[in-house]
């Protein structure tokens, strides 16, 4: 009796402000001793009213953590303690000890709660905890998973806490350690489970969960990053378009170089209606303050994969959005898109047309823009060797040297059977063996795919083509056969047994130019031209700038 009168004392007025922590734990170790039975009602307020919100779980710089844990290790030793604390005593000092950074300490007692005590703690214990140990570093990281864990034993389910604000805080840590861990799909899945919560009206659950804290937000954005990232490198265009399209409705901001990365993907698989609608959706963002624009080479990306596609109207409708958008008709991408349009029915004087308006512009046609106007030469029932000989030495005049694609297209045009078009080819031929020869002797500044005018294999193929052709041509008596292979046929062979060397006295005669400080190639004229290789054969789908 006279410890519970002075442990009664000790406890009125919360432990007096917790200034009797001390002696209220030492009767709690007696009592324990000597086996005396300690009421729940005074074992259960000891422990409570020890723990504050100073450092150390102290009030005051009284009492704190480590009286309540020697207080429960007393109270848990005497006789029946087992049953005698509370969960709410222990919730308390589950969120002392998180607030202290003691997670495993923490993580220990609330696993005892769920596991040995079978108690429910509140979703407020274990988002402390898992609040704590999200913003750790280092292996604390992983506790977050194991929080979690714990919570679904407890009987929660993971779909329906985004209901209450301490569910979302949990499910809020659980992707940041996510993000931190770089586990991609545990964050996605945290956030699709939030999204089925009921209740949020008129947000939705994941929206509240990645606009909760500055931190979630942060991680909710890097993970739909990477996952789009990663779902581009898989080609997965679907899956990228599917987290594109959530990061908005989660108040995520995509970064431009997300966007591209979609909008590419899309494009890369010919899905045109899919890039307009992406497209569309940027603009609508941007013009709402959301977004920055979208730079005028998405634009033509997606035009590209429009006409590419046969869809006419989209072409049309991506071109004026742009002009909406951006304030301008288009750039020289947007010129050769045109360009390749005219080209593919055939029409050179069209072509000339779109180069003129170029210029008219203040736009300087590139090789892309001429090689393109030669393959309007070379389409097939329609070749115009003359015009495409014409367009070679027009681009030379002004400064665009010819590469290894705009020989290549300037050959296909001369495969008409005609004599004097056999003559031109081997005439090309021939000024593409000295652009290659002074090449291997001088060294090439620039991208290959740019600059470079060395014969590939398709180059070989259109060389043996043509003597084909000046064959036919001495058969039918259009011209004598030794002088055909002591004149034309000459350049035609070199170009077949190209092998990029030069002998002595050849590179002794070439004079080369004194080198020019370069630029980094366009990244778009690159793209334009994994697309041109294709362009004067026959209708094929690839034929494209």
């Amino acid at each position: 009796e006279a410890y519970l009168a002075v442990l009664e004392a000790c406890a009125a007025d919360r432990l007096n402000g917790a200034r009797a922590s001390e002696p209220a734990r030492r009767i709690l170790e007696d009592m324990a001793t000597f086996g005396f039975e300690i009421p729940a009602e005074l074992a259960n307020t000891c422990v409570v009213s020890s723990l504050g919100e100073g450092p150390g779980g102290t009030h005051d710089q009284c009492g704190g953590i480590d009286s309540a844990l020697a207080m429960v290790a007393a109270i848990e030793s005497s006789p029946d303690g087992a049953d005698i604390l509370t969960d709410a005593s222990y919730c308390r000092l589950v969120s002392a000890l998180a607030k202290d950074g003691a997670i495993e300490e923490a993580e220990l007692v609330l696993r005892s709660m769920v596991v040995e005590k079978s108690f429910t703690p509140p979703l407020g214990t274990f988002a402390d905890v898992a609040k704590a140990a999200a913003r750790s570093e280092g292996d604390h990281v992983e506790d977050v998973l194991q929080v979690l864990t714990y919570a679904k034993a407890a009987g929660y389910e993971l779909d329906n806490i985004a209901a209450v604000e301490t569910g979302r805080e949990l499910l809020a840590s659980g992707v940041i350690a996510a993000e931190k861990m770089d586990n991609l799909a545990l964050g996605l899945r945290l956030l699709t489970a939030a999204a089925k919560a009921e209740g949020c009206a008129p947000d939705s659950g994941d929206d509240l969960v990645a606009s909760s804290s500055s931190a979630a937000q942060r991680a909710c954005t890097l993970i739909h990053k990477r996952a789009i990232g990663k779902a581009c490198d898989d080609d997965n265009w679907k899956l990228a378009v599917k987290l594109l399209e959530l990061m908005p409705r989660r108040s995520l901001t995509p970064a431009t170089s997300v966007w591209r990365r979609v909008l590419s993907t899309c494009c890369k698989n010919e899905k045109s209606r899919k890039a307009t609608a992406i497209l569309l959706d940027w603009v609508t963002l941007a013009a709402e303050g959301k977004a920055e624009k979208p730079p005028v080479a998405v634009f033509n990306t997606v035009v590209n994969t429009c006409e590419v596609c046969g869809e006419e109207e989209l072409t049309v409708k991506v071109l004026d959005v742009m002009k909406d958008t951006l304030d301008l008709q288009g750039n020289i991408i947007t010129f050769n898109i045109a360009l390749k349009r005219l080209a593919k029915i055939g029409n050179p004087a069209g072509c000339e047309g779109i180069l003129i308006g170029m210029l008219n512009e203040g736009l300087e046609p590139n090789v892309v823009s001429y090689t393109t106007a030669i393959g309007a030469c070379a389409k097939e029932g329609k070749k115009d060797a003359v015009t495409a000989y014409l367009w070679l030495q027009r681009m030379r005049t002004r400064d665009v040297k010819p590469n290894y694609h705009t020989y290549n297209t300037a050959l296909a045009a001369c495969l008409d059977g005609k004599l004097e078009n056999t003559f031109l080819g081997a005439k090309i031929a021939e000024e593409m063996m000295e652009d290659a020869e002074k090449e291997v002797t001088c060294g090439l500044k620039g991208s290959v795919n740019f600059k470079s005018a060395l014969p590939d294999s398709y180059t070989q193929l259109l060389a043996r083509q043509l003597m084909k052709q000046l064959r036919e041509n001495w058969r039918s008596g259009d011209i004598d056969m030794a002088l055909a292979k002591s004149t034309t046929r000459v350049p035609l062979l070199k170009l077949v047994d190209f092998d990029k060397t030069v002998d002595e006295a050849r590179m002794a005669e070439i004079q080369c130019d004194v080198p020019e400080e370069e630029s980094v190639e366009n990244a778009d004229q690159d793209y334009e031209f994994t697309l041109l290789k294709e362009m004067h054969k026959d209708d094929h789908r690839t034929a494209m700038v």
